[in-house]
């Protein structure tokens, strides 16, 4: 990736007052206590524009991280890049350098940053990490997931707020609200240069496929597709409530196995099910636990993610799969 540029510092003389206005009121509604807040800078278009609108709208009141994932040779100048504006806008900001592993590149990529950005902010005393996630993004998530039959929870896409997984950060996207294009404007008034990422260009990733068909059907609303993931991600909520409710009546644990009474519906079995075979040491997938529902909804049993699932008479039984024999 090349950084792109039509200058070389940033200020706040020229950006969109309208922007950091709107910037401003989203945070007044996320940040905890309006106390001083983590931003995730990577150095492309979405990020820089959120650090100088925070530098606009919240001044000296956040810090910058950019994770260095070691993955590209020019991730280090990238990282520098960010350096080189914050110390420009006179904004304390720090590089972070993970080690990835694993057969998903990506995937790894993610967990490593999501755990160096939390330890970051709870080690700085911060009260939340700021991501740049928009209306757009949230757009082409909804659909990508609609196309691939998800579920509620799934179709919610990126939540206004939330927790960075395995950790208690709070995680706060201000920008939900905001359009691609929007950032843009910000980017083009203070004239600084940014990352462009080439997979952004690649036809090879759906996302990119999908952002283009995006493009052309100017009769999709973005804001308004965000809008009905805000309204998924309550429903999501409601669920997740009625299936906590629902736990202390119809769930009984005894040595060695967990009882469900599935007298509920569908959706509600669906959850319990899939935090009965969690409990049990398995690390089930939406798809999977469905199929096995259907399973057990038909009266068979079946297994998955080392947990074996029987109906014995108006109950669904879970319990650790027998180790295999060998020899």
């Amino acid at each position: 990736m090349t950084p792109t540029a039509t200058g070389s510092t940033a200020t706040d003389a020229g950006l969109p007052a309208d922007l950091v206005k709107r910037f401003a009121a989203a945070l007044a509604n996320l940040r905890p206590g309006g106390e001083r807040i983590g931003l995730a800078v990577s150095g492309g278009p979405d990020s820089m524009a959120m650090l100088l609108l925070a530098r606009a709208a919240i001044p000296g009141e956040f810090a910058v991280a950019s994770v260095d994932h070691g993955l590209r040779p020019e991730a280090a100048d990238e990282c520098a890049l960010v350096s080189r504006q914050c110390a420009a806008l006179g904004v304390d900001c720090v590089v972070l350098t993970v080690a990835v592993h694993g057969r998903n590149l990506q995937a790894a990529a993610r967990r490593a940053r999501y755990a160096a950005l939390g330890s970051w902010v709870e080690q700085r005393g911060l009260a939340a990490l700021a991501t740049a996630h928009h209306a757009d993004d949230q757009a082409e998530t909804l659909l990508m997931r609609l196309n691939r039959g998800s579920g509620v929870a799934g179709l919610a896409g990126v939540r206004e707020t939330g927790r960075i997984e395995g950790l208690d950060t709070p995680l706060i996207r201000p920008l939900l609200r905001f359009r691609r294009a929007e950032l843009a404007r910000v980017i083009e008034a203070a004239g600084i240069p940014v990352v462009q990422d080439p997979s952004n260009r690649d036809d090879r990733f759906d996302r990119v496929r999908l952002r283009k068909a995006l493009a052309k059907a100017d009769w999709l609303d973005p804001l308004a597709l965000t809008e009905s993931a805000s309204h998924l991600a309550e429903a999501d909520e409601a669920l997740e409530t009625f299936t906590d409710m629902a736990s202390a009546l119809h769930v009984t644990r005894e040595e060695g196995a967990i009882r469900f009474h599935p007298l509920l519906p569908r959706a509600i079995q669906l959850r319990m099910v899939e935090r009965i075979i969690a409990e049990l040491g398995g690390a089930p997938r939406g798809g999977d636990v469905a199929r096995l529902l259907g399973r057990l909804q038909a009266g068979e049993g079946g297994n998955l993610g080392g947990v074996l699932a029987t109906v014995e008479g108006d109950r669904w039984v879970f319990r650790p799969e027998p180790p295999r024999r060998t020899g």
